[in-house]
C-alpha cells in the first residue's frame, strides 16, 4: 500500500520525509526531521449490524456518498473511546433509528486495499419501526429474495448478507473471517 499523504508532523508542524525510520522499523513512515516523530498509519475499522425481525433484515438506503442511493447494512467508522461492539450499536441508531439488542459478532472482513476492516454484528430487532438519521434515505426490512442484490452499496455488505442467509438456512450460525 501507498504511503498515506501526511505532509506536517502532527506534533510540531514541520514537513514529513517518507523514508524507513532508524529504530529497526522496515516499513516506509512519515518521519519527522525536526523533532524525529515517526508517523504511523493504520487500517479504519467499520463497524455495524446484520438487524433481524423475523425472517427478514434490515437495510439502509444511503443519503450520503460514497454510493449514495444504494443499499447497505447500518454501519460506519468505530470513533475513539468506543468497543466495536459500542460503535455498531451507535452506528445501527444513527443510520436506521433501530430499537435492538445486540448479538455475537458474525463476520470480519478484510479490506486491505483501501486499509480498512469490517466487523459486523448480528443484531435482534425489537421493534419494526425506524428513525433513519440524516445518513440515510430510508430503511426497509427485506426477505432474503427481495433483497436488492445489484443495488447494495458495498461487497462487504454483500459478502456478510450471503454468508449471514446461509448459515440461516443450516440453522447455525458461524463466525467468518474473509479478504477481500
Amino acid at each position: 500500500m501507498t504511503p498515506s499523504p501526511i505532509k506536517h508532523c502532527k506534533q510540531c508542524g514541520t514537513a514529513v520525509e517518507y523514508r524507513i525510520p532508524d529504530d529497526g522499523d522496515t516499513k516506509l513512515r512519515a518521519v519527522c526531521p525536526a523533532c524525529k516523530t515517526i508517523h504511523y498509519v493504520n487500517p479504519l475499522n467499520v463497524v455495524g449490524t446484520i438487524p433481524v425481525w423475523g425472517d427478514k433484515v434490515l437495510l439502509c438506503k444511503r443519503n450520503i456518498e460514497p454510493r449514495f442511493g444504494k443499499w447497505t447494512l447500518p454501519a460506519g467508522f468505530m470513533e475513539m473511546g468506543e468497543t466495536t461492539a459500542q460503535g455498531a450499536a451507535r452506528e445501527t441508531d444513527e443510520e436506521a433509528g433501530a430499537q435492538f439488542k445486540m448479538q455475537e459478532l458474525f463476520s470480519l472482513v478484510n479490506v486491505a486495499r483501501v486499509g480498512q476492516v469490517h466487523l459486523f454484528y448480528r443484531a435482534q430487532l425489537t421493534s419494526d419501526q425506524f428513525k433513519p438519521g440524516m445518513e440515510t434515505q430510508e430503511a426497509v426490512l427485506f426477505s432474503e429474495s427481495d433483497v436488492p442484490w445489484d443495488e447494495l452499496a458495498f461487497r462487504t455488505v454483500k459478502e456478510t448478507l450471503e454468508r449471514f442467509f446461509a448459515d440461516r438456512k443450516s440453522g447455525s450460525f458461524g463466525f467468518h473471517v474473509l479478504d477481500i
